[in-house]
């Protein structure tokens, strides 16, 4: 599989994200494709954070520290396609099985247990249907959840389909531009840092290729575990949850989110961050606290 791998001086200088990453380059299936994960603290509860398109974990920098600061190990991964991570130049290689098999084991090869889920945007369409595997399952404790869907054969919303037609029509995405406007307290040096994994448009074949994967018709890839997690979800979950919703999103946002809490069992009342944009980990500090304190992490 030929893959691009982005050079590392353009991750140097990253604002507020002081994390040294770790690399795996020999998943099974994924043998000489690099992986990277922030892997930081050391407690008995891990926080696996999810970033979504066209996004890293560089999104989560600004929860990263409340996680840790609650006594929390936390692992953040880079999906293949973006950040740290390998790029797979082929469009066609991004399906919904690449992606969720090789977080599952990820989180296998890391034997990662007694975790909180933190999921947004693609990170929840895959992270969601991670419990269907019973092993997976078997680790999870609680989730925290933000904009995002299991998506189950139609469109989530006008605002996806809109989005899914500008992504096609722009496939040189302007990645830090896009996060800056939906995100505008955002510092010029914070939309660098999005726009680092992408020298050129041959590294972005992820980016391209995720809003066309998203499962809006009955017989897309991923259909059957979204409705095996719809059934995990509203049957057998019985864990904590903490949703939060930026409210500014047009593709994933209240509408969309209110279908999903409907879906897990005992989800309470969101947490809603009114000017909070699509990308809501940037308003994320605030979420992370009112998670901990709800999670009972925290006085």
């Amino acid at each position: 599989m030929q893959a691009l791998r982005t050079p590392e001086d353009r991750f140097a200088d990253l604002p507020d994200f002081p994390y040294v990453p770790h690399y795996v380059d020999d998943l099974p299936g994924y043998e000489g494709l690099r992986m990277a994960f922030v892997d930081e603290g050391q407690g008995d509860r891990t926080f696996l954070c999810l970033h979504g398109e066209p996004s890293w974990s560089f999104l989560y920098r600004r929860m990263i520290p409340q996680f840790l600061a609650s006594g929390a190990r936390v692992v953040a991964p880079d999906l293949f396609g973006f950040g740290r991570s390998d790029k797979p130049v082929d469009d066609a290689v991004y399906g919904f099985h690449f992606h969720r098999k090789a977080l599952l084991a990820l989180v296998e090869r890391l034997n990662l247990t007694n975790i909180t889920l933190v999921v947004q945007d693609w990170g929840g369409l895959i992270g969601l249907t991670l419990p269907v595997d019973e092993a997976f399952a078997a680790r999870l404790s609680r989730l925290l959840v933000m904009n995002t869907c299991l998506a189950i054969g139609a469109p989530p919303s006008d605002g996806f389909l809109a989005w899914r037609a500008y992504a096609k029509a722009n496939p040189d995405l302007a990645v830090g531009a896009l996060m800056g406007r939906g995100t505008p307290h955002l510092t010029p040096q914070e939309v660098a840092a999005y726009d680092a994994p992408f020298p050129d448009i041959t590294y972005k074949a992820g980016a391209r290729a995720f809003p066309e994967r998203v499962m809006t018709d009955p017989g897309m890839e991923g259909i059957e575990e979204s409705q095996k997690a719809v059934e995990f979800w509203s049957d057998t979950w019985t864990g904590q949850t903490f949703m939060a919703v930026g409210a500014a999103d047009m593709v994933l946002g209240v509408p969309v989110m209110e279908i999903l809490r409907s879906q897990i069992r005992g989800c309470p009342e969101p947490m809603i961050i009114p000017d909070g944009g699509h990308f809501v980990q940037e308003w994320g500090g605030p979420i992370a606290q009112a998670a901990l304190k709800a999670f009972g992490d925290v006085a």
